[in-house]
């Protein structure tokens, strides 16, 4: 077995995050709120009309003038099928990214006039998925895992009546794992492809920050801005090898579990938005959310129990990507709000089995019920369409197609 095939496995760590953001570019989690999913998050940075707002723009905070609690279920159902172009023999796998639930939670407290705080946990990045074990390319894909939470205290200030400023710090926590099988690669050993070819676990804490601006031309047009710090994640966890090529005097008999290292960036993220009540039913929206995954430029996993230190590595190919959104909103009565939006999300990476990157359209609808003057009711979904991709990925040809529903849920209470 050459050694090359096996460093290319590390391509799947990118894959961290128990939400499937396999929906999103690269492996981004957009998932935070059931009133922006209904509008497909578009003018996200200024709208604010719930307590999720925290976790695009933190000067937003400076809108409320009670206490609220927001929080949301998101429920994403994927279907993402892969099937081979020149394999000795033909294959396909259908709906290899799990269905996930994606909970957030936000609260925001103005303290004066001026001064606001909040805390939201929610997610910005996330990945699962998972090929069986017996698939003839089970070394270069099997299951691949990442969760990441955000623990996202923030404060605003605002300076004027027309501009405020809010910054926040996150403690984000990540979990990742990664397994593949010997696939192919094990009937010249007479090994069966099921079989276990390496394996990594672990979890980390990082730290990041975020800062944000609110422009507010009148009460009935606002634009926002914010920024989200890149955090870089060093996983020190657990590698197993059962190859025999990676740690000395391992074989699929007698794994050995040594400990290593890896690190990966979490992108910073900009974004813009804005919002005009244009009248008493109707408001338009907008939003651009930018992505730097450019800094994402190669995965590596090290330990000074593998040989050359290095237990893999991989040159990924990633490019800064950019989100458009657009979207309107309509008081239908006193007790309901609807609105609907379309975002058009553009592919970051070359695509791979683990992380099968595509240009994306959202297609989003939702509503807000008024219960009475503290209590609402957010509900959205979404159809997110995929484009088909053929790519190659060690000397393989392989076909993707994707799509997906999304539906959320979400309490809203002012106190």
């Amino acid at each position: 077995m050459r050694h090359a095939r096996l460093l290319a496995l590390s391509a799947t760590i990118a894959a961290l995050g128990g939400s499937p953001s396999v929906l999103a570019a690269g492996f981004q989690v957009n998932e935070h709120s059931a009133s922006g999913l209904g509008r497909a998050f578009s003018g996200d940075a200024a709208i604010a009309d719930n307590a999720a707002v925290l976790a695009r723009n933190p000067a937003a905070m400076a809108l409320f003038d009670r206490m609220q609690l927001s929080g949301s279920l998101s429920v994403i159902d994927p279907s993402i099928d892969v099937s081979t172009v020149d394999f000795p023999a033909p294959e396909s796998y259908n709906n290899i990214a799990p269905a996930a639930v994606v909970p957030a939670a936000f609260f925001i407290q103005p303290l004066d006039d001026q001064f606001a705080w909040g805390i939201g946990i929610f997610s910005n990045y996330g990945f699962s998925t998972d090929y069986p074990t017996d698939a003839f390319f089970g070394s270069l894909a099997g299951k691949t895992e990442l969760l990441t939470v955000n623990i996202n205290p923030s404060v605003s200030w605002r300076i004027s009546p027309q501009f405020s400023v809010g910054a926040g710090v996150s403690l984000v926590y990540a979990d990742a794992e990664l397994n593949r099988h010997f696939g192919g690669l094990g009937l010249p050993l007479n090994i069966p492809a099921s079989q276990t070819l390496l394996n990594l676990k672990g979890d980390t804490w990082e730290w990041g920050w975020n800062i944000g601006a609110l422009w507010e031309l009148d009460d009935d047009n606002r634009f926002g801005l914010s920024y989200r710090s890149q955090v870089d994640l060093d996983f020190d966890g657990e590698f197993t090898d059962y190859s025999t090529q990676i740690v000395s005097g391992s074989s699929p008999a007698t794994p050995i579990t040594v400990d290593g290292s890896l690190s990966v960036p979490l992108p910073a993220i900009a974004e813009f938005g804005g919002f005009h009540q244009l009248n008493n039913r109707w408001a338009v929206h907008y939003g651009i959310q930018w992505t730097q995954w450019s800094e994402f430029k190669e995965l590596k996993a090290t330990s000074a129990d593998c040989a050359g230190n290095t237990c893999f590595i991989k040159e990924e190919s990633y490019d800064d990507n950019v989100r458009y959104s657009v979207g309107a909103t309509y008081n239908l009565n006193p007790d309901w709000i609807v609105r609907a939006g379309f975002a058009f999300d553009e592919q970051a990476g070359e695509p791979t089995l683990s992380i099968p990157d595509t240009d994306r359209y959202w297609y989003s609808a939702g509503a807000t019920y008024t219960y009475n003057s503290d209590l609402t009711l957010d509900i959205g979904l979404t159809y997110l369409y995929g484009k088909s991709s053929t790519f190659t990925e060690e000397g393989f040809t392989f076909n993707s197609e994707n799509h997906a529903w999304l539906g959320a849920a979400q309490l809203n209470y002012r106190f």
